[in-house]
C-alpha cells in the first residue's frame, strides 16, 4: 500500500567529486531559511561530516539517505517522515551524480536516489576556467539518463558576474540558476577523513552567515524554488521497518558525544527512541562519571585526535569498566572500538592507554586502511539479538586493531565487503561488550536496533 505526499525538493548533484556540493548546499539552506522557509536537509551516502555543515546552516539535524544500506522503501520513508512538513527539501548528493557502486549502472549513486525521490537535480559544476564548454557538459548530463531530470545548473568557483553571464549565454537547454564565487577566506577546513566536523571550534559561525548572504546575492532563489515545487507527488510505500513515533521510555541508553565521538546516523538514534529508549549524552573527554543508563553506545569519530584527554580521564575509564563488569551492555563502532581497546597508538609510535575492554591495540597508520560498504551476519547471540542477524554498514578508517598474539578474542561478525576481499571475522565480543569497525545502518535490518534496546531493557530489569 502506498500514499502520496507533495514535497518540494531538489537534489544537489555534482559533475564530479570536489566541485563544491557541500558549499552550495549550505549556502542554499541558509539563504532559504533567511527567507523564512522551513527547510529539511539530507546527505546521500554514508558521510557523517557533511551533515554537520547542513545542521549548522539549518539549526537542526540533517539526515543520511544511503541507497545500498537502507534500500528504496526505507530511504523514501525516511525522506517523507523528515521532509513532510517542510517548505523545501535540499538533498546533497555524493561524488559525481552518476558515481555509485557499479560502473555500468546507477546503483548506489545520487542519480539513483534522485529517481527514487522523483526529484529534479541541480547540477553543480566547477566553472573555473570554463566558458562555452559548459554547454557540452550540461547537455551530456541532461541527456545521459532520460529518467532523470537535470533542471538547472549552479556554476561554482566563477570568476565574477560577467563569467556567470557568459555561462548563461552558452548553457543551451539547461538553465544556469546562478554561480558562487571563489572565496578562500570562507572555505571549509579539512583533515584526513575529509572536512572538519562543523561542530569544531575551527569552523566559525560567521562562515555560514557569509555563504547565506552570497547565495542570496548570486543564486536565482526564485528559480530554484520553482524547480523544487515542480517535483510531482512522492509515492511512499508502507515500509514495515519505518520509524514510529517515540514511545514512553522503558530504558536509558548513554550516547557518547563530544569532540572524539560524534559519528551517528540520526535514523539509528530515532529508531532507538521509537523502541522506547531514552537517549542521554555523555562525554568520554570531559565527564568524570557516566549518566544513569542501562546501556552505552559509543560511536565513531576522532579519538586519535583526543588521545591525551581520553587517556587522562581515568574516572571515566573506570566508570565504563565498572559498568561493563556489572553486566551493562556496551556497543561501540569504529572510534568507539578504538577507545574500548587497550590503547591507541598514534602515528608517532606512542601508545595511549584506553578502557581495555577489548584486548588489542588500535594502531594509527598514515594511509587509509579500509573504505567501503560491508554486509554483516552475526555468528552467535549478542547484545544485538540472536545469531544470524544480517545488516549493512560501511568502513572508513586509518587504524587497525593489533590483537595479542596468544590471546583469542571472540569475533561474532562474518563481514563480507561489497567489493574486493572475501569474508572475514570481526565484531569483537567480551560478554556484554560488542565492538566493531563497522558503522552499521539499522534501516537495513530494524531488528538490530530492537535487539539492542531489549538488551538494555533486560539489564535494567535485572538491576531492580
Amino acid at each position: 500500500m502506498k500514499s502520496t505526499q507533495q514535497i518540494p525538493r531538489v537534489v544537489i548533484g555534482g559533475a564530479a567529486s570536489n566541485v563544491g556540493k557541500t558549499t552550495v548546499a549550505v549556502a542554499l539552506i541558509g539563504a532559504l531559511r533567511a527567507r523564512g522557509l522551513r527547510v529539511a536537509a539530507f546527505k546521500c551516502g554514508p558521510d557523517y561530516l557533511d551533515p554537520t555543515y547542513h545542521a549548522r546552516a539549518l539549526g537542526g539535524p540533517s539526515h543520511n539517505l544511503d541507497a545500498w544500506m537502507m534500500g528504496r522503501d526505507a530511504l523514501v520513508a525516511t525522506f517523507a517522515r523528515v521532509a513532510g512538513a517542510a517548505d523545501i527539501a535540499v538533498v546533497e548528493g555524493m561524488m559525481g551524480l552518476f558515481d555509485g557502486t557499479e560502473p555500468q549502472s546507477d546503483e548506489g549513486s545520487s542519480a539513483e536516489i534522485a529517481k527514487w525521490l522523483d526529484a529534479p537535480v541541480l547540477l553543480v559544476v566547477d566553472a573555473s576556467g570554463v566558458a562555452r564548454s559548459i554547454a557540452a557538459m550540461t547537455k551530456g548530463y541532461a541527456e545521459f539518463d532520460r529518467a532523470l531530470r537535470v533542471a538547472g545548473v549552479i556554476a561554482n568557483r566563477v570568476g565574477g558576474r560577467g563569467h556567470v553571464d557568459l555561462l548563461r549565454a552558452a548553457s543551451g537547454d539547461v538553465a544556469i540558476v546562478g554561480g558562487l564565487p571563489i572565496d578562500a577566506e570562507n572555505a571549509f577546513p579539512e583533515r584526513h577523513l575529509g572536512l572538519l566536523a562543523a561542530t569544531e571550534a575551527a569552523v566559525a559561525q560567521k562562515v555560514f552567515a557569509r555563504w547565506s548572504v552570497i547565495a542570496e546575492e548570486w543564486l536565482d532563489l526564485d528559480a530554484i524554488l520553482d524547480i523544487a515545487r515542480s517535483a510531482p507527488e512522492l509515492r511512499v510505500a508502507d515500509d514495515p521497518g519505518r520509524i514510529a513515533a517515540a514511545v514512553a521510555p522503558r530504558t536509558r541508553i548513554g550516547i557518547a558525544h563530544d569532540e572524539a565521538f560524534h559519528f551517528y546516523y540520526d535514523d539509528n538514534l530515532r529508531r532507538l527512541e521509537s523502541l522506547g529508549a531514552e537517549l542521554v549524552r555523555f562525554s568520554p573527554v570531559h565527564d568524570a562519571t557516566l549518566p544513569q543508563a542501562d546501556g552505552l553506545y559509543i560511536g565513531g569519530g576522532y579519538p586519535e585526535l583526543e588521545v591525551e584527554r581520553l587517556s587522562s580521564n581515568v574516572p571515566m575509564i573506570a566508570a565504563i569498566r565498572a559498568f561493563a563488569a556489572n553486566g551493562g551492555p556496551v556497543y561501540a563502532e569504529c572510534g568507539g572500538l578504538m577507545y574500548l581497546s587497550n590503547a591507541i597508538r598514534t602515528v608517532d609510535g606512542r601508545a595511549w592507554p584506553m578502557v581495555g575492554l577489548v584486548a588489542g591495540e588500535a594502531t594509527m597508520a598514515g594511509w587509509l586502511q579500509a573504505l567501503g560498504y560491508v554486509e554483516v551476519e552475526t555468528r552467535a547471540p549478542s547484545i544485538l539479538g540472536a545469531a544470524g542477524l544480517r545488516f549493512r554498514g560501511h568502513e572508513f578508517r586509518y587504524s587497525v586493531l593489533a590483537t595479542p598474539g596468544r590471546q583469542t578474542i571472540e569475533r561474532l561478525y562474518s563481514v563480507k565487503p561489497r567489493w574486493g576481499n572475501g569474508e572475514f571475522a570481526e565484531g569483537y565480543s567480551v560478554a556484554n561488550v560488542l565492538a566493531s569497525y563497522v558503522h552499521a545502518h539499522w534501516a537495513s535490518n530494524p531488528a538490530v536496533a530492537e535487539g539492542l534496546v531489549e538488551s538494555c531493557a533486560r539489564w535494567r530489569r535485572s538491576q531492580r
